[in-house]
């Protein structure tokens, strides 16, 4: 049965990092897409970064030279890199397996990210 398991997520300062970790499990991760979407209370979700099977990145606007997401096969895990956080990247963020955009067939169970001072 497919699970993914994200980590890493907490409460940052302005200006801070944190490295989200999204485990596979359950399935053959190396073949599928993997993103991260997040949402904001009282705001829709948001995609955030994707990368394909083949290692090919991109990132939305908002966090574009912020945020680096990337892969590790033999490890069945996404990481999603975040520096000069903002109070505006304060969201649950979700890790995503298998599809595009704000379309996943598979989604994890999300982290807090916190940014405050």
């Amino acid at each position: 049965q497919l699970q993914l398991v994200e980590s890493g997520g907490g409460l940052v300062q302005p200006g801070g990092s944190l490295r989200l970790s999204c485990a596979a499990s359950g399935i053959m991760f190396r073949f599928f897409a993997m993103g991260w979407l997040r949402q904001a209370p009282g705001k829709q979700r948001e995609w955030v970064a994707r990368i394909t099977s083949g290692g090919t990145t991109k990132s939305a606007d908002s966090v574009q030279g912020r945020f680096t997401i990337s892969r590790d096969n033999a490890k069945n895990t996404v990481y999603l890199q975040m520096n000069s956080l903002k109070p505006e990247d304060t969201a649950v963020y979700y890790c995503t397996m298998g599809g595009s955009g704000t379309t996943w067939t598979y989604w994890g169970q999300g982290t807090q990210v916190t940014v405050s001072s």
